[in-house]
C-alpha cells in the first residue's frame, strides 16, 4: 500500500509494524517516509517484539491524532492485519483481541467515511475471532464473549471464548525510552506536511471573458441599420461577434410556421 502512494501526497500512510531482524518483508524503517512533493507523506512506525496492548497504545494513540490533525483526510482505509495478536504462527506481538479493536473504535471515532479491510493473521482462530469481534465493534453491536455451538466450535477449545487471555510468549522488547524515540522522529515527519492540497480557484482569463449579451441593444442596432439610419451608433450596427453569434439559428428551426429556408 506505501509503494503504491510513496510519490504522492493525494495519499497519506501509516504503518504500525514489527520492523527488524531481517523479519519479513523487510520495509518500514522510519527513514522511508514518502520522495520528492510526498516527502513525510508515508509514516512508518517500526516496532519491535513483544508489543502489548499498553506499549502499543502509546504510539498509536498520539501518533494517529497528530497525523489526522495535520492532514485532514476525506476518508480513511483500515487494513486491520491479525497476525499482531498474541501467539500468532509468524507475527511476535502480544495484542489481545481487545486491544486490537481498540485501534479500530479509535479511527472509527473520528466520524469519517471508512473502509476496513483484513491482512496479515495466520492463526485463524485468531483471525476469525479478531475480525468478528471488530465487526460488532464498528457495527456497534453486542456480542457474548462465549461462543455459540457451531460446526466449528471445536477450533476453539479449551475455552470457547471471543476474547480468551492469550498466553504471553515473547518478552515485550520496546522500552519506554524507545517509544519516546520513535514517537518524537514520527512527530518531527509530521511537522514537515501540509493539510491535503486541493483543488484551487483561480480568475478566468481576461481572453476568456465573455461580455454581458444585451437583447434590446443589439436589435435597436440590427433594426436602425435596416432602416438605413444607422441604429443606435449612426452609421453602422456595431455589436460584438458573440452578440451576433447568438442569433445564428440551425437550419431546420422551426420558424414562422414553417422551416426556415438558408
Amino acid at each position: 500500500v506505501e509503494e503504491a502512494f510513496y510519490c504522492t501526497d493525494r495519499v497519506m500512510t501509516a504503518s504500525f509494524h514489527k520492523y527488524g531482524d531481517g523479519f519479513f518483508p523487510g520495509t518500514g524503517h522510519m527513514a522511508d517516509n514518502g520522495s520528492g512533493t510526498a516527502k513525510n507523506y508515508s509514516i512508518n512506525v517500526p516496532l519491535r517484539d513483544g508489543v502489548n496492548d499498553d506499549t502499543y497504545w502509546q504510539l498509536f494513540e498520539p501518533v494517529m491524532t497528530k497525523l489526522l490533525a495535520r492532514f485532514q483526510p476525506g476518508a480513511i482505509v483500515v487494513c486491520a492485519g491479525a497476525d499482531s495478536i498474541s501467539g500468532d504462527r509468524l507475527g511476535c506481538f502480544n495484542l489481545s483481541i481487545d486491544g486490537h479493536a481498540e485501534a479500530v473504535k479509535f479511527m472509527k471515532s473520528f466520524g469519517l467515511p471508512m473502509l476496513v479491510t483484513g491482512g496479515g493473521g495466520y492463526t485463524k482462530e485468531s483471525v476469525a475471532r479478531c475480525w468478528a469481534f471488530e465487526t460488532a465493534v464498528l457495527t456497534d453491536s453486542d456480542v457474548a464473549n462465549e461462543l455459540p455451538r457451531t460446526d466449528y466450535h471445536e477450533y476453539f477449545s479449551p475455552g470457547y471464548k471471543l476474547k480468551p487471555t492469550f498466553p504471553v510468549l515473547i518478552e515485550n522488547a520496546n522500552s519506554r525510552a524507545y517509544l519516546d524515540q520513535v514517537k518524537a522522529a514520527v512527530f518531527e515527519h509530521l511537522r514537515h506536511i501540509q493539510h491535503a492540497p486541493g483543488v484551487q480557484m483561480v480568475a478566468m482569463p481576461p481572453d476568456a471573458y465573455i461580455p454581458e449579451f444585451d437583447e434590446d441593444l443589439v436589435a435597436a442596432s440590427v433594426e436602425g441599420a435596416n432602416l438605413g439610419v444607422g441604429g443606435m451608433f449612426g452609421g453602422e450596427a456595431r455589436f460584438t461577434q458573440v452578440d451576433h453569434d447568438k442569433f445564428i439559428e440551425h437550419p431546420a428551426e422551426f420558424y414562422g410556421g414553417g422551416l426556415r429556408a438558408q
